[in-house]
């Protein structure tokens, strides 16, 4: 058999233009490779290549004895500044920015969590405003939405204003309120939060964490809480999956 340079690139740009159509529907198991060997005129080989990509882009999984099947993704979800007022808004059910975004209930929220004590370095010091070496608590979250890891973060503390209380215990999260709930049981009162978002590719710890591929970009947002002029708390980064988000800016003129 004699092929073209590249054929597995036209391969998985019909599979793709398959999926994206919805011809090939989330769940449906793929032909066996030789199927679309023989489809394509290629070579298993370089189905194999075509797949490969797919993989990688997130589009399709393999489950191990059964083939590969189009994955399936959950919703989008529509990211804005705005979900923080759910945070410092009433509490008359359990919910943070979190959920609201999700929409999803207290029940099909799970938070994993690792707390420990560390000492900033220099850009964590200069986000808070502090020197470096201060006492901080990193607290690192997978976010979990219906069974589905869909963030991760890496939220920061200073000690000098939860060491010894209830905020510094993991066994309290998920809190309903996220920071701002919990620094209000303080007495800080958050006035402000300010946010920068970078797109970039997933770390393989990111890419393994969140289930997607390693072609799939990422939303790294470097979050910093305010209250009263002074930052009192630092989420470097915020990771999110782009293949389920969409980022929604506003401003009135």
């Amino acid at each position: 058999m004699t092929e073209r340079p590249h054929a597995y690139l036209r391969v998985a740009d019909h599979l793709r233009e398959q999926i994206a159509s919805g011809d090939l529907a989330p769940g449906v198991k793929l032909p066996p490779q030789r199927v679309l060997a023989e489809q394509h005129g290629v070579s298993d080989i370089l189905i194999r290549r075509a797949l490969d990509i797919l993989r990688n882009e997130g589009l399709v999984e393999s489950r191990q004895g059964s083939g590969t099947f189009v994955r399936e993704r959950p919703p989008a979800r529509r990211i804005s500044m705005d979900r923080y007022r759910v945070d410092a808004g009433p509490q008359d059910t359990p919910r943070t920015s979190f959920t609201h975004d999700a929409d999803i209930t207290w029940l099909q929220y799970r938070l994993d969590k690792a707390y420990r004590w560390v000492e900033a370095d220099t850009r964590l010091a200069d986000l808070f405003g502090v020197k470096a070496g201060a006492r901080v608590l990193e607290r690192r979250f997978v976010f979990y939405a219906a069974g589905e890891p869909s963030q991760m973060s890496r939220s920061c503390l200073l000690a000098a204003d939860v060491e010894g209380t209830a905020v510094a215990d993991p066994h309290n999260e998920p809190w309903p309120g996220g920071n701002t709930g919990q620094l209000r049981t303080l007495g800080i009162e958050v006035d402000g939060i300010t946010e920068e978002t970078a797109v970039r590719m997933p770390t393989p710890d990111e890419a393994g964490m969140l289930r997607i591929g390693a072609g799939v970009p990422v939303f790294s947002v470097t979050r910093q809480t305010h209250s009263r002029g002074r930052v009192v708390e630092v989420a470097d980064p915020i990771v999110i999956p782009g293949d389920r988000a969409v980022r929604v800016d506003r401003i009135t003129l």
